[in-house]
């Protein structure tokens, strides 16, 4: 086993006599929830072909089993890169795995025939291959669009701490939704820490947007990475895409 999520388990699998090493998630919720959660995601990831997405390889849908057969992504998630210790970026690399996620996102909103909402974008949703290459996954969230529609009503879904504004405030839920989520994201790329903290050394510090945000207008930015050699217009650039969201 690999890892569970809110619909299923994803367990370590391997094809041509393990010569293929794969990912199988296994959808366990209720059927109703399981075959919407099936349908969404053959949808969503079928058509879509993108260095900076995880593919599907297969699937099965045999009686009640419903199995998404995806390819394995040796380097776990940007969660355990970012927040586990496993093996914390440099500050050259953070900047790639954000524009790895960056182009990701956009072939979902801008090149795919009909525009997807991811609607769950998250570190534990961004999946690392073997060169650190950092892969979107999880579709099962997403919600298809047609191609001339921008915006769609639809029940609150996603995680809490990365959802835009517009899920409590029953208004349509366009693209942007994926990138407030991004600019979340994007600040726990450039801290190295999670959105909300409790374990910090003074109360400012806790809601992560909040305080880079204060530091931004202090001219302190250096406090966000430590102390860390960065490239101190790239980080000032990166900040501005990560703050400014919330304030739309």
């Amino acid at each position: 086993m690999l890892g569970k999520g809110s619909f299923g388990t994803v367990y370590k699998g391997a094809l041509y006599k393990g010569k293929k090493l794969v990912a199988v998630k296994r959808l366990e919720k209720l059927v109703e929830e399981g075959e919407r959660e099936f349908r969404a995601e053959m949808r969503a990831i079928g058509r879509t072909h993108h260095k900076n997405l995880v593919r599907l390889l297969g699937y099965c849908a045999e009686g009640s089993k419903r199995l998404l057969v995806y390819e394995f992504m040796s380097n776990g998630s940007l969660a355990d890169v970012l927040f586990r210790g496993i093996r914390r970026p440099d500050w050259d690399e953070r900047v790639r795995i954000a524009l790895d996620v960056a182009r990701g996102i956009l072939y979902l909103h801008e090149e795919c025939k009909a525009p997807i909402i991811h609607c769950d974008i998250k570190p534990q949703n961004i999946l690392m291959d073997e060169f650190w290459v950092a892969k979107i996954s999880d579709f099962g969230l997403a919600k298809l669009l047609m191609p001339d529609q921008t915006r769609t009503f639809t029940m609150v879904r996603g995680t809490r701490g990365y959802l835009a504004p517009e899920w409590h405030k029953n208004t349509p839920i366009s693209v942007k939704a994926d990138v407030y989520s991004f600019g979340i994201v994007l600040l726990e790329i450039v801290c190295c820490r999670r959105n909300m903290e409790v374990n910090v050394s003074i109360p400012e510090e806790i809601v992560l947007s909040t305080w880079v945000y204060n530091c931004f207008v202090a001219g302190e930015l250096d406090k966000v990475v430590g102390g860390e050699e960065v490239d101190k217009t790239t980080l000032e650039n990166m900040v501005q895409g990560g703050t400014l969201v919330h304030s739309r």
